[in-house]
């Protein structure tokens, strides 16, 4: 017989996102995406220079910089509305690290935010920028409001590698402060990192659900033009990882984590002018159908094989 998630009211052997909005507000909720004009301490200087060695600039190619905070949730808000009417809008303020500022930053641009019509608020940072009074003033909104942490791996050698500017050591400092300031937490993790085999992307999974966080993103690793990763992956020092090993280790990832922890993407976007490579990644459904498929296969659901720390 088999193995029925709790989790789920379509057949769904993992905690989709859509059944976590439905279940929260009752109704689709889509992500308006905002670029608040922030930088990253790992592109300044503060910690560090050039960024990640697959950061091309920062997340954020669906936004409009050009306009204020207000504007473009308003504009994204209208074009969410018009396929999908009746729907819940979070302002998703996802470019570089949004609580890289000063507090007088901070509260212009959030409430902006809360001037429109919202439910919630997501806001992607880093652990090392995330301390008790940013903390404090984002769970004292009077909208739910979940932070969004960049750990990638568990491993530091990789991290190092990597250029995250952080140990995994300060990522879990980063992540008590926001759990103990009341804050929803979504941790970012991503496959196929140079040198990391499936083991040890089993390892970060492992390692992750025994923290039993809010949400997780799981992606593979982008090739983006004009970045340090392009290099290599030009040179032949980089290989991408293939769909199918990328839809095995992401099956078995998912049966290492708590059933109630929410899985918010299983694959990630990538702009099609400037992703090198993989290619399979831009196909979507196929990644997602192939990780349904294999689910199956298995008798495989989210949370089989988790453990508690």
């Amino acid at each position: 017989m088999a193995q029925k998630f709790h989790y789920s009211d379509d057949g769904s052997r993992y905690h989709t996102l859509k059944y976590h909005n439905m279940h929260t507000w009752g109704k689709p909720v889509y992500k308006a995406v905002v670029d608040a004009g922030f930088t990253c301490p790992n592109i300044d200087g503060s910690c560090g220079y050039g960024g990640c060695i697959y950061c091309s600039g920062g997340s954020g190619c669906f936004t409009s910089p050009g306009l204020s905070v207000k504007q473009q949730i308003i504009r994204e808000a209208a074009r969410i509305r018009e396929k999908h009417p009746g729907a819940g809008v979070i302002a998703y303020f996802q470019a570089h690290t949004n609580t890289y500022g000063s507090m007088e930053r901070l509260r212009e641009v959030y409430g902006q935010a809360l001037e429109c019509d919202i439910c919630g608020i997501s806001a992607a940072t880093r652990a090392d920028c995330i301390d008790g009074e940013r903390a404090g003033f984002l769970a004292s909104l009077p909208v739910p409001v979940t932070v969004e942490l960049g750990l990638q791996t568990a491993h530091d050698s990789t991290a190092e590698f990597i250029n995250r500017g952080h140990s995994t050591e300060r990522f879990l400092e980063g992540f008590n402060t926001a759990k103990k300031a009341g804050l929803r937490v979504c941790v970012h993790i991503i496959n196929g990192l140079p040198g990391e085999t499936p083991e040890m992307m089993l390892q970060t999974a492992e390692f992750l659900g025994k923290l039993r966080p809010d949400g997780i993103k799981i992606h593979s690793l982008h090739v983006i033009e004009n970045t340090a990763l392009a290099q290599m992956w030009r040179s032949g020092e980089y290989t991408p990882i293939d769909m199918q090993t990328y839809i095995d280790t992401t099956v078995k990832q998912l049966e290492l984590l708590p059933p109630e922890t929410v899985i918010e993407r299983l694959t990630g976007d990538g702009e099609k002018n400037s992703l090198l490579a993989p290619t399979w990644s831009l196909d979507k459904r196929s990644v997602l159908g192939g990780i349904m498929k294999r689910q199956k296969q298995l008798d495989s659901i989210q949370g089989m094989c988790f453990r508690e720390g």
